[in-house]
C-alpha cells in the first residue's frame, strides 16, 4: 500500500508500506494492505509506518488518517521524527 505523512511544514514519509500503526483519537489503530475505506482524527502518540526489513517512527499530534484503495494518507497537525 502506498503510504503519505505530511505536516504543515513539510512531506515526511512518502513510499510502499507493508503496515501502518497510528494513535487514533480514542485508541491505536492497525492498517494493512486491502483495508476497508476509513477515516479518523489523530491523537497523540507514535506512528509506525512499517516497511520490509524495518519502518519509521514518528511521534504525532492532530490531524487526520485516511483509507482510500490502496492508499493511506496521514496529515499530522505536528510531527517529529524520532
Amino acid at each position: 500500500m502506498h503510504v503519505t505523512v505530511i505536516s504543515p511544514e513539510r512531506g515526511v514519509f512518502d513510499g510502499a508500506a507493508d503496515a501502518v500503526v497510528a494513535p487514533a483519537f480514542d485508541g491505536q489503530v492497525g492498517i494493512l494492505p486491502g483495508h476497508a475505506p476509513f477515516m479518523t482524527l489523530l491523537g497523540k502518540g507514535v506512528l509506525t509506518v512499517r516497511v520490509a526489513g524495518g519502518g519509521d517512527r514518528f511521534e504525532v499530534s492532530g490531524g487526520f488518517l485516511q483509507v482510500v484503495g490502496d492508499a493511506v494518507r496521514i496529515v499530522a497537525d505536528q510531527v517529529q521524527t524520532s
